[in-house]
């Protein structure tokens, strides 16, 4: 078995869930979630986040708005939509219920 894969599919599994829970503290700019992740010590590769975003976007979980910048490009800054903080609040219970189901098994508490 390759350990590596096997992280890195365990990873990718709750990437959506991350992005939107960054998004919800507040908008943001596509790098300052690449940062946050990466501080997580989730990295996120660029080539992986801006489709992410795009599918989000297109799932209509996230809106965005152009931001004026004086150093360069308007920016794409990203909200959560009604239906992604809906979408998000789910994600949060499936989360609780797994990790706890997990714990139990791997704490061997059954």
């Amino acid at each position: 078995m390759d350990i590596q894969n096997t992280q890195s599919q365990m990873r990718k599994g709750i990437l959506e869930f991350c992005i939107l829970s960054i998004i919800k503290q507040a908008e943001a700019y596509p790098s300052d979630i690449a940062e946050k992740m990466k501080a997580a010590n989730l990295n996120i590769l660029e080539g992986t986040l801006y489709p992410l975003l795009t599918r989000l976007k297109n799932a209509n979980l996230l809106s965005y708005r152009w931001v004026e910048s004086v150093s360069g490009p308007p920016r794409k800054y990203f909200n959560l939509t009604e239906e992604g903080l809906n979408f998000l609040k789910e994600l949060e219970e499936t989360w609780k219920e797994l990790s706890d189901a997990v714990n139990q098994v791997t704490n061997h508490n059954l």
